[in-house]
């Protein structure tokens, strides 16, 4: 029969047959107690055009042979990811590093707005409240977190 070495090349063949799209890679022995040519002589399946199984694993096939690596499917989703930090988390996070830096260094004297669009002089500074005057005789007492900006020395002034 065949030497050790030619056995061991003959276990595993791949065949092509009359259904073009199908690979069949079976042990010849198999094949040959069957006189099988092909996956649906194999396994039982059927030949008929218009068995879904049949038309299916054609589908398959052919899609599995010109198809890129499934990896490559995720470059978009990390495209977006990069866009989306770049254009939206990074500045958003440079904008609230800069206003935590004009709410820290907060000082007697300043012109702030609030969020809710008071504009006022700031009398006192505390750890949780701020103090300011809004007019003539007219003082409030904030949260600091609620201080929208600091305005520019030389600025309107803030009861005028």
């Amino acid at each position: 029969m065949f030497a050790p070495s030619q056995a061991r090349r003959a276990d595993v063949r791949s065949v092509r047959c009359h259904h073009q799209a199908l690979l069949l890679t079976a042990p010849p022995l198999a094949r040959a107690d069957r006189g099988a040519c092909c996956v649906s002589d194999v396994y039982g399946l059927s030949t008929k055009a218009d068995d879904p199984l049949m038309s299916t694993l054609s589908i398959l096939a052919a899609a599995a042979a010109n198809s890129p690596p499934a990896w490559t499917s995720f470059i978009p989703f990390v495209g977006m990811g990069l866009v989306f930090y770049f254009f939206l988390l990074r500045p958003q996070m440079r904008q609230q590093k800069a206003q935590k830096t004009k709410i820290a260094a907060l000082k007697r004297g300043d012109q702030v707005i609030t969020q809710g669009g008071l504009l006022g002089k700031v009398l006192k500074v505390e750890d949780l409240y701020v103090e300011l005057e809004l007019g003539t005789n007219v003082k409030v007492r904030a949260l600091r977190n609620s201080i929208a900006d600091v305005l520019q020395p030389g600025g309107p002034a803030a009861n005028d």
